[in-house]
């Protein structure tokens, strides 16, 4: 693992959009060779912002240059009676990856998530294919033992 120097975790803000647009579009080709319509995505992550109820953003830097994103969005769990929030949309620059970022961004959000009592822990889904976010995942002492996800989407 080659390690980059000083990498700061923050939240995004608006000045990172354009960031964030871009590594979604990349990470969609990237990982499922889908070409995303990017106003959609842009009204997506623009929506997240004007929303906070919908989620965050958390930005990772690697010497002063973005290097990658991830957003958090929260689910309510009425088993727990607390929130479980998932990440999505996780991305790190190709230049940047197997440097410590992503686990750094997901360390960031255990912490948050460790300093209040209304979230009780974290999740994601990773494309089952995707096996080298797979091993990113289980490095960072995530599991992906105890449920698969299904889904259906309407068509656009």
């Amino acid at each position: 693992m080659t390690y980059l120097p000083f990498i700061n975790i923050r939240p995004a803000t608006e000045a990172d959009i354009r960031f964030i647009i871009d590594s979604q579009l990349s990470m969609a080709l990237e990982t499922e060779q889908l070409r995303l319509e990017p106003h959609l995505v842009e009204k997506g992550v623009k929506a997240v912002f004007n929303d906070s109820g919908r989620g965050f953003y958390l930005l990772a830097e690697a010497g002063g240059f973005r290097a990658g994103c991830l957003m958090v969005t929260p689910e309510w769990s009425d088993w727990r009676n607390a929130w479980v929030w998932w990440l999505q949309s996780v991305y790190v620059l190709p230049v940047n990856r197997k440097s410590g970022i992503f686990g750094m961004m997901y360390d960031y959000v255990k912490n948050m998530v460790m300093q209040r009592a209304d979230v009780s822990g974290v999740r994601l889904y990773v494309d089952r294919t995707n096996l080298r976010a797979q091993q990113a995942y289980t490095r960072v002492g995530m599991n992906g033992e105890h449920y698969s996800t299904f889904e259906w989407m309407k068509e656009s």
